[in-house]
């Protein structure tokens, strides 16, 4: 048998590294990554601070100064941090991925500084076809200065430099622009990104000769009165939003190192719209789109804060969603919610200004938390028979709380039960019918009720039994016409006395109706599925108004025809008067009785239309009846 090597034999095959096409890892960053060219000179500055916090966690009094210079395509930067020597010159900067900040098992190590993904200089790429790095270490101040220049296409080149070349310990970064990026380099552009990332590094930075920090931050400054303080901050609001508040609201949550403020938008906006808000590391602008920083129902503010204890994606430019997020967004919802309730307490005009524009928000929170809802019970408005009143001010006067669930039910009824002496709430908007019926957990003995169209018509006055009997040809008519509409016809006695009919039906009804339509239009499949779902729930109902002149003329017509075409005229009258949709059946019945309306009354003109010599008005003989 000849011989064979079994597989155990084999040699185990030779590890190969990865290779890493430098321009396509350029374009991911800049196309995928990074939302913007602009994170460049955030990468920048963010080196430069931990530099200088490596350095001043060994020598307090260390210099802490940074400096940009821009002019003719290139930048350079600066610092007097801790600088390289050529041994982490090789080990850091040549490597992808790693970063001078990891510490395996020293998380508290990590945690002064700002960049922790080991990404580094590679988003200068993004804007620069060439770095150059000239540092020296502070840590071993004999070893030489060291020069690191990279290129775009993935070649570097390490060398030691005399000691003239850079006295001092700390790095300095050149960059040079590639082909149309020249814009990102300019002056006015480098300054005001580093104002617009750095304006809260505790360090003292500059681009050229102007300042770029801006300590304390607006909400740490001591003001001469609470009126200086909120001039102030509506001004910083200005400059950041571009709009003018209608508060500020600390938010400091030491525990969590959150430091800033929300500013009260002044107008109103949806609650789909996600606010963004900007968020600071450490004094460096992390995102200015953080979206998951409060809870949902806060979306009437925008806020700005600086924060040591959130993580950052990988990115940097927002928040990783994971349990201290969690929590400081509760943290920062309790102050938002301690501060309705200092409004409530002490300052009721300028509550009610807020409630004016931004009710919403506020309902949001309160169908969710009880205390919140009691405390607004008397400031909430809401839409009522009585005109716009809080849920406290409504449940005084009314002995039932009676409430609508659409804004259409509403409209249905409103006018009727506010003269029967019927008051209703439009729980139609978002979260009323919530709060509602909430109401009575809040409010001890408090009665609330849905108003549907039975209790409606309970209080409408019934007719004398001789009048409908009297009507019973006219009634019979009219059901007969509108009974394929699905709708049944009453006759009650009430105010208005202009109003000719009401229609009425309730959510059942209406899904009956659906249902119906759709089993009417599907096929013989689908028709015996929705049939078999059939309900039992009463009809729509068009409640003619025996008290109205209208009403009374046409129930005293004979001909089925036209006490049909009226019926039905008067139907599509009361859908718009409920601004109803309308179904097409609905339009049609419109258009139908509308034209049946005119031939009637062209008709009876022409047959009135007699000459007093016993012609028709166009010259021919009348016809004997």
């Amino acid at each position: 048998m000849d011989s064979q090597t079994s597989p155990s034999s084999q040699a185990s095959p030779s590890p190969h590294s990865f290779q890493v096409d430098l321009r396509g890892l350029v374009d991911l960053l800049s196309h995928h990554l990074y939302s913007s060219p602009k994170v460049y000179l955030r990468e920048l500055l963010q080196n430069a601070v931990d530099a200088i916090t490596a350095r001043r966690a060994e020598e307090p009094d260390a210099p802490a100064r940074v400096r940009l210079f821009a002019a003719d395509g290139r930048l350079r930067v600066e610092d007097s941090g801790v600088g390289l020597t050529e041994a982490d010159v090789h080990d850091l900067l040549a490597t992808i991925g790693r970063s001078s900040k990891r510490a395996e098992g020293l998380q508290e190590v990590r945690s002064d500084f700002l960049g922790q993904f080991g990404i580094g200089l590679l988003a200068c790429f993004v804007v620069a076809e060439r770095i150059r790095v000239v540092s020296r270490s502070a840590r071993n101040p004999g070893a030489p200065p060291v020069e690191w220049t990279a290129r775009d296409d993935g070649s570097y080149t390490v060398r030691t430099l005399p000691h003239e070349e850079r006295p001092e310990p700390g790095t300095t970064v050149h960059l040079v622009a590639r082909a149309g990026a020249g814009e990102w380099l300019a002056k006015p552009r480098v300054l005001a990104l580093a104002r617009d990332f750095g304006s809260l590094l505790p360090y003292d930075v500059q681009v050229g000769d102007e300042a770029v920090t801006d300590l304390p931050a607006p909400w740490d400054r001591a003001y001469a009165s609470p009126a200086g303080r909120r001039v102030a901050l509506a001004r910083h609001c200005h400059e950041l939003f571009g709009f003018t508040p209608l508060d500020a609201i600390r938010l400091d949550v030491p525990l969590a190192g959150i430091r800033g403020v929300a500013y009260v938008l002044p107008s109103a906006v949806s609650p789909a719209q996600r606010a963004g808000h900007r968020v600071h590391l450490k004094g460096m602008l992390l995102t200015e789109r953080g979206e998951q920083l409060l809870p949902d129902w806060a979306f009437f503010v925008r806020c700005v804060l600086d924060t040591d204890s959130l993580r950052p994606t990988a990115s940097r430019e927002s928040l990783y969603e994971d349990e201290t997020l969690a929590a400081v967004r509760e943290a920062l919802g309790e102050r938002i919610r301690s501060w309705l309730t200092g409004l409530a307490a002490g300052d009721p005009e300028r509550l009610a200004a807020f409630l004016e524009v931004h009710d919403l928000g506020v309902k949001s929170l309160a169908r969710h938390d009880t205390d919140m809802l009691r405390t607004m019970l008397p400031w909430l408005p809401f839409e009522t028979t009585d005109g716009r009143l809080s849920l406290e001010e409504f449940a005084q006067r009314h002995p039932v709380v009676h409430f609508t669930r659409t804004v259409e039910e509403y409209r249905q009824v409103a006018p009727i039960a506010s003269a029967q002496g019927v008051g209703v709430i439009n729980g139609g908007y978002t979260y009323d019918s919530e709060l509602v019926e909430a109401l009575p957990s809040v409010r001890p003995g408090t009665v609330v009720a849905e108003l549907d169209a039975d209790t409606v018509t309970a209080h409408l006055d019934t007719v004398a039994p001789a009048d409908e009997l009297a009507l019973a040809g006219f009634l019979a008519a009219a059901r007969a016409r509108l009974d394929p509409l699905g709708c049944d016809v009453v006759l009650r006695a009430f105010h208005p006395v202009s109003v000719p009919a009401l229609h009425l039906d309730d959510r059942a009804a209406r899904h009956e109706q659906a249902r119906a339509d759709a089993e009417e239009q599907a096929d013989d499949l689908w028709a015996g599925i929705l049939g078999s779902l059939r309900g039992s729930a009463p009809r729509a109902r068009l409640v003619l108004n025996h008290l109205n002149p209208l009403v009374r003329r046409i129930g005293s017509l004979h001909d089925p025809e036209l006490i049909g075409t009226a019926t039905e005229s008067l139907y599509g009258q009361a859908l718009l008067m409920a601004q109803r949709p309308l179904r097409p059946a609905d339009s049609a019945l419109l258009n139908r009785s509308f034209i049946g309306l005119l031939e009637w009354a062209t008709h009876g003109d022409a047959s009135h239309g007699q000459t007093s010599h016993g012609q028709s008005s166009d010259g021919r003989g009348a016809t004997d009846e």
